[in-house]
């Protein structure tokens, strides 16, 4: 059986390290952002609001606008309603989501089908006959 890790740690570990360990082990980008927490009131309105939903109902989804938070290690197995600008996307914190962003599991673009023209869509399907 494959052990998850992230960078080196593993889940138990990651639970109980603390938060300027935890920064280190992040890219630059990151950790610029999670040391600008204090600026951020939305970011840190959510880890407030993550910790208390925590305490009372772990199974609570958390809905959230705030695409850009870094995933803490302390969120593992939570429940966020991201929302992508139309709906609320469902995202199960895992192990290989940590360190990410919420945004990057609700993507806010769709993809795209065009189908075939269809009749008077161009000037030469103009004569086209019906049936």
């Amino acid at each position: 059986m494959k052990r998850e890790v992230y960078r080196g740690v593993e889940e138990v570990q990651l639970n109980n390290i603390s938060m300027e360990k935890f920064i280190d082990m992040l890219t630059s980008r990151e950790r610029r952002t999670l040391k600008r927490i204090s600026t951020n009131i939305g970011l840190k309105k959510l880890v407030a609001k993550v910790k208390i939903i925590k305490e009372k109902n772990p199974k609570k989804v958390i809905k959230t606008h705030i695409r850009e938070a870094i995933i803490l290690p302390e969120w593992l197995g939570l429940t966020f309603g991201v929302h992508n600008g139309k709906v609320f996307k469902i995202v199960v914190i895992t192990m290989e989501k940590v360190g990410r962003r919420l945004g990057d599991f609700a993507h806010s673009t769709g993809r795209v089908i065009h189908a075939g023209p269809g009749i008077g869509a161009t000037r030469g399907s103009k004569f086209v006959a019906v049936k």
